[in-house]
């Protein structure tokens, strides 16, 4: 009896914890995106974004609080709310209670170098002001937000990581809470570095396709083919040339027979834009957040991003910025996605945490 009465107790519990999901609704729209109106290469203004409602949201009277999501290089809205099954994660939170209802918005910051690295650019547009006024501005005026500070949420992965700690400290006005994952490019180190071999591959080319043709056959796709695309768009997005036809932009190195200089003065440009040297001159933005968060897997494949985010979080706890910060088993990808992935089980409660709840709408 005692037994049977052990095994009942089991399954209540189970189909206590394993009630299925609330569904939410995701819609996809497109805006004109002013603040890259002006680029000169050839980037698309019309911005798709593709925005999570919560569960009951057509039928409620609520405001809710939002968390913006940036994606990674190579990468654009589309493809993350796939591999990362981002609409299901939303739903199976927010009914677990792990996650108050909130709208969860992801931008399109794809480029025709495939990436924008959320930075302002004379060459490619100004993509830190398309998140944090453009977008913002947009979410706001066409679905019930709560249009402040506190209840807005930055947060990203990869290249969109970087963004998100980049477009905290310029538009901390527009942020109450901030959480980067594996942020990529903070500063130089180990294979990243301004005498890179991927430069030699940028130096020899002479059109776009010799830069991306490598990337079409991704089975012969190495990793300095890789950087090489990086690299160009990071060219054109921290030091932009218009003169330059090819790439629109300077690169920190040249050649000399076989070898690589370092050209001082590009990477010095380079490293103005990087986040960690971007510190020192944003501590009063850093300290005005609710909460700060970064993780990085320990065998990150690109192992500049270990190196830098600690580096990062150490110059943050110099300063006595508060954050949080932490190094988990794993890679760049692999404990993203799913009901075990770090946006589940730790960006979700974070952003639940420090962001306010949803709300009556005042008229």
């Amino acid at each position: 009896m005692r037994q049977l009465l052990f095994t009942i107790l089991i399954i209540l519990s189970v189909s206590v914890n394993a009630q299925p999901a609330r569904k939410g609704t995701v819609q996809i729209k497109t805006f004109v995106a002013n603040s890259i109106k002006q680029n000169i290469t050839g980037e698309d203004i019309n911005r798709r974004v593709t925005i999570y409602l919560p569960p009951g949201y057509s039928a409620s009277k609520l405001s809710y609080p939002v968390i913006y999501f940036l994606h990674g290089v190579l990468s654009d809205d589309a493809e993350v709310m796939k591999y990362m099954g981002l609409q299901a994660l939303m739903d199976q939170a927010i009914t677990d209670g792990r996650i108050h209802p909130v709208i969860l918005v992801v931008p399109n910051s794809d480029t025709k170098f495939r990436g924008s690295f959320y930075t302002n650019s004379a060459a490619t547009g100004n993509w830190a002001d398309f998140i944090a006024k453009d977008l913002v501005k947009f979410i706001d005026a066409n679905y019930r937000t709560i249009p402040e500070k506190n209840a807005r949420g930055l947060s990203g992965h990869s290249m969109g990581g970087n963004g998100t700690l980049k477009i905290g400290m310029t538009n901390a006005e527009a942020f109450g809470a901030i959480y980067a994952m594996s942020p990529a490019v903070l500063n130089w180190a180990n294979e990243f570095n301004p005498t890179a071999p991927a430069f030699k591959k940028i130096l020899a080319a002479k059109t776009e396709d010799d830069i991306f043709k490598s990337l079409k056959n991704p089975e012969n796709t190495s990793f300095d083919d890789f950087y090489a695309v990086i690299l160009s768009n990071l060219a054109r997005t921290y030091s932009p040339n218009p003169s330059n036809q090819l790439l629109r932009g300077n690169i920190p190195a040249s050649l000399s027979g076989d070898s690589l200089l370092l050209n001082e003065k590009i990477s010095k440009e380079w490293e103005a834009n990087f986040p960690f040297n971007m510190i020192d001159s944003h501590l009063e933005a850093l300290k005005s957040f609710n909460a700060i968060k970064m993780d990085w897997g320990r065998d990150d494949e690109f192992s500049h991003i270990p190196a830098t985010s600690l580096q990062f979080s150490k110059k943050l706890e110099d300063h006595k910025i508060k954050h949080f910060a932490e190094e988990y088993n794993g890679d760049h990808t692999n404990k993203l996605d799913g009901l075990s992935g770090r946006f589940f089980t730790e960006l979700l409660p974070f952003f639940n945490t420090y962001l306010v709840k949803a709300r009556q709408k005042v008229n």
